[in-house]
């Protein structure tokens, strides 16, 4: 079959993906090879794929059909995370299109819509890796709320609970007012607000006056309105200006409440008044002080309810008139009456008089968390909830990474890792949703709790109490965590678990390094004894061109899809490997995917170009028997990318590998190989051109599929024996240095000569003579031996073994040699002096310039990040002009 003229990856991607899923070839049958497993982080159900998705699915892809090619049974575990809030907010949507909404229905009629919903709609993600060539075992595919994963997952939270490592707890959570649940940190975003820092008298008790005489505390407060919850003032015990009324009592204005003023070291003398009021029912800091001031969390003041609506707290001493009220209207609310009662203290500037302005707060722009679903304020509350003992479960994945049981690559990020497992806090793992993993525990109505894996065990644990299921479901990620054992079928011992368990690598972005990773290793010790992996690699983030992260709201977000459409999937996979540096995070860059395609154009065209010329493709794994050097060379040039490539894959340096295939087939193969062959197809050169296509179509399958997969089954009748499934190479051969040498010589001196040539502004085509008196009997041999290749590719009519005659000339070097190449008649030589000159002293008046402005650390410190980089790359590019000018004339002297 004759390939196409034009190389359209659109047509074959499709093709070979349907083929390929078809058949099975995902997951060949091998089960007497070694297995090796990886499964990818579950994208949410109601995902799309992204750019991040693109590159961490990208690496995985290269490195699964990598092991496959490498005849291993290599299996990549797909599937979805079911994502309680993400999936419920999306039906709720749905439902509120239709005037409709979740509280209409019963829990289970609303589970069972979003199940509908998930049927129907949940699935966009998976096909869109299937456009990006992702490998992974369909056959298989996983979801978190599978019959045999709920399984797991509420094993692994008996178990837990039985082993005092799950408890219920009354502490302070993230909570999302508007979706009314509690959130993961992961869920929370920060943003910068403008707001207020308002300084509020807090009285002291029964006349006491401080030895300054001030008979109150100044606090200050961002969240006014928590100061109907307060239940101390904090201060330094090293603060003289408090000491003596450490343990004195405060009356709060508005509620009439006392309480004490105490010592704390969160109280910072040098920060504002140097006194804090403490919150400890609405804020994470305070609930600490709260703690250490001897307040228990069960006594601890709760002044919201679920909408973060003013409610009365347990004391009744909130006024009336700010119950039912929004958070932030009685905020306005309590600074208009803290302000009326003579207790506001305000903050003063002066105007461009020097007059004093008086002002309620002092402006503040303000770290504010915000849900990253609802879009409010969240709310730190105090509520009951489940929680697992992270510490505890935390010290076998330490010792793991610190024993190298777990190899984290880069290894910069172990730091990172030990920072957070050892200041590790107790993991909040239930929310208040419908759709999710329902908790396996039971209420009685004397308090007692009773957690079983069935209603019934639970029951048979209860006698003939009543008992109420707990409404609430697990955090995704606690399902999660279970994913490279639970997706084998475990707790059954399998024998996907017996043999894919533990799994072999994991590859993930850092930003779930904490959230997802260390948690699965949590997991993998906790409940099978084993880490999940051996080896974690964690890449970087995919940033904007600019180097800004990409967001929405910028408009900055690149979509994957369309790279795809536009420049086919090979290359925005190339891309993604090839810019893949060992966690350092990639600037997009549209020009470079568009190269990549042009890339897999050239490899097209070169394929070809082999096919026009009777180049039959070869079906051995060993090299051919050679005896010409060009031959011998290219063989020794398969065996060196071999060695790189295996390098690098094993040293998971993604970037090395796709450079080391990009070279070798850009300039060995197309630009040279194919160039000294050509007019030269003696049988041996067929038979190791072939093979050499071959070679390069499975190196470069991991990161080109698609492209390479085409060309495989175009260039020969290979129905049977596709390249997916097809042996990585074995040459059998080594490096001949003699050839080696050879080659290098005649790739050296035809390169220099076109370079010399255009730096002097000489045809490429024009034909010239070179003299080369007294040449060592290497190169003469090399010379004597290649003339075709030296007159039709370097363009030299003759090397005469002699003196140049006298007048103008260039020199260029080849290996030991330097061959004089006589100008006379071929340029005006004083004309291109005065040119080159010329040229010459503008890119030296430029580069001195740059680098003065460059020296210059005003400039340097001071000017646009954009305007520093532009700066230093004009510097670069007009010092490498004066390089090159200066060459051009050191030639002509």
């Amino acid at each position: 079959m004759a390939l196409d003229k034009t190389f359209d990856p659109a047509a074959i991607e499709a093709k070979w993906y349907s083929h390929w899923e078809t058949n099975g070839l995902f997951r060949p049958e091998r089960p007497d090879a070694v297995p090796y497993t990886i499964v990818n982080p579950p994208p949410n159900v109601t995902g799309s794929l992204h750019i991040g998705h693109a590159l961490d699915n990208t690496l995985q892809d290269v490195v699964i059909r990598y092991e496959r090619l490498r005849g291993k049974d290599a299996l990549w575990v797909v599937g979805t995370d079911h994502a309680g809030i993400a999936t419920q907010m999306v039906v709720e949507r749905q439902m509120e299109a239709r005037q409709d909404k979740r509280t209409n229905y019963s829990r289970e009629a609303f589970v069972d819509k979003v199940w509908e919903w998930k049927h129907e709609s949940g699935g966009t993600i998976t096909g869109q890796l299937r456009r990006l060539g992702c490998s992974m075992d369909w056959s298989r595919e996983q979801f978190t709320m599978d019959p045999h994963f709920t399984r797991a997952v509420v094993k692994v939270f008996v178990d837990l609970y039985n082993k005092g490592l799950i408890y219920r707890d009354k502490r302070l959570v993230n909570w999302d007012p508007k979706l009314k649940t509690a959130i993961s940190d992961l869920e929370v975003e920060t943003r910068e607000i403008k707001g207020g820092f308002w300084h509020f008298k807090y009285p002291l008790a029964d006349g006491v006056k401080r030895d300054d005489g001030l008979d109150y505390i100044e606090v200050a407060t961002t969240r006014p309105e928590t100061m109907l919850a307060d239940m101390c003032v904090a201060v330094n015990a090293d603060d003289p200006r408090y000491a003596s009324v450490i343990g004195k009592e405060i009356v709060q204005p508005l509620t009439g409440r006392r309480f004490r003023i105490v010592a704390d070291e969160h109280a910072d003398p040098e920060l504002g008044s140097g006194a804090v009021k403490i919150t400890p029912g609405h804020d994470f800091n305070d609930f600490e002080v709260g703690k250490r001031a001897g307040i228990k969390p069960a006594d601890m003041l709760n002044m919201f309810d679920a909408e973060a609506l003013v409610v009365q707290t347990a004391d009744g001493l909130i006024p009336g008139k700010y119950l039912g009220l929004d958070r932030f209207v009685v905020r306005d609310m309590i600074v208009a009456d803290m302000k009326a009662a003579g207790m506001l203290i305000p903050h003063v500037t002066k105007d461009k008089d020097g007059e004093p302005v008086e002002a309620e707060a002092e402006p503040r722009t303000i770290q504010t968390p915000f849900g990253d679903r609802g879009g409010v304020v969240i709310e730190p509350w105090l509520t009951d909830q489940w929680y697992v003992n992270a510490a505890e479960l935390s010290k076998a994945p330490l010792e793991a990474v610190r024993s190298g049981a777990i190899e984290i690559v880069p290894k910069s990020w172990e730091k990172t890792f030990f920072n957070w497992m050892e200041n590790i806090q107790p993991w909040c793992v239930s929310r208040q949703l419908w759709w999710g993993h329902r908790i396996p525990a039971w209420f009685a109505d004397d308090g007692e709790i009773y957690v079983a894996e069935t209603e019934e065990e639970a029951q048979a644990l209860a006698g003939n109490k009543t008992l109420t299921r707990d409404e609430d479901v697990l955090d995704t990620w606690f399902s999660s965590a279970l994913w490279p054992f639970a997706t084998l079928g475990w707790p059954e011992n399998t024998t996907l678990v017996q043999r894919h368990y533990p799994n072999d690598l994991l590859i993930s972005g850092f930003d779930i390094l904490f959230f997802w990773d260390a948690r699965m290793m949590m997991m993998g010790q906790a409940m099978t004894g084993q880490n999940p992996w051996p080896r974690l690699y964690l890449h970087g983030l995919v940033r904007a061109p600019d180097g800004q992260k990409m967001s929405k709201s910028k408009g900055n977000v690149v979509d994957p899809l369309g790279l795809i459409d536009q420049y086919g999937a090979d290359a925005l996979r190339f891309f993604m490997a090839a810019m893949e540096s060992q966690g350092r995070d990639i600037k997009m860059d549209e020009r470079r995917v568009e190269g990549y395609r042009n890339f897999a154009t050239k490899l097209w065209n070169a394929a070809r170009f082999c096919e026009s010329n009777g180049i039959a493709v070869s079906q051995a794994i060993a090299a051919p028997k050679a005896t010409s050097a060009v031959n011998k060379w290219i063989i020794g040039e398969v065996v060196e990318c071999l060695a790189e490539l295996n390098q690098a894959m094993a040293d998971l340096r993604f970037d090395a590998a796709a450079n080391a295939i990009y070279h070798f087939v850009w300039d060995q193969f197309c630009d040279w190989y194919i160039e000294l062959i050509k007019g030269n197809f003696d049988e041996e050169t067929k038979a190791v051109a072939g093979w050499v296509l071959d070679q390069i179509l499975v190196m470069l399958h991991p990161f080109m599929p698609f492209v390479t997969e085409e060309l495989w089954g175009a260039l020969g009748d290979r129905s049977s024996y596709p390249l997916i499934t097809a042996a990585w190479p074995d040459p059998q051969a080594s490096v001949d240095a003699e050839a080696k040498a050879e080659v290098d010589w005649l790739i050296a001196l035809i390169g220099n000569l076109r370079t010399a040539k255009n730096e002097l502004g000489i045809a490429p085509g024009t034909k010239l003579e070179a003299y080369l008196p007294e040449p060592s009997a290497q190169t003469r041999g090399v010379i004597e031996r290649n003339p075709g290749a030296i007159e039709r590719i370097a363009r030299l009519s003759a090397v005469r073994f002699e003196a140049a005659p006298a007048g103008a000339a260039m020199q260029i070097g080849a290996g030991d040699a330097s061959l004089i190449v006589p100008l006379e008649g071929v340029i005006d030589i004083a004309s291109e002096k005065a040119r080159l000159a010329k040229a010459l002293e503008v890119s030296q008046k430029e580069a001195k310039s740059l680098e003065g402005r460059l020296n210059n650390p005003s400039f340097v410190e001071k000017a646009k990040p954009e305007a520093v980089e532009k700066a230093r790359a004009d510097h670069a590019m007009h010092a490498a002009e004066a390089e090159r000018l200066s060459a051009a004339l050191a030639r002509l002297g």
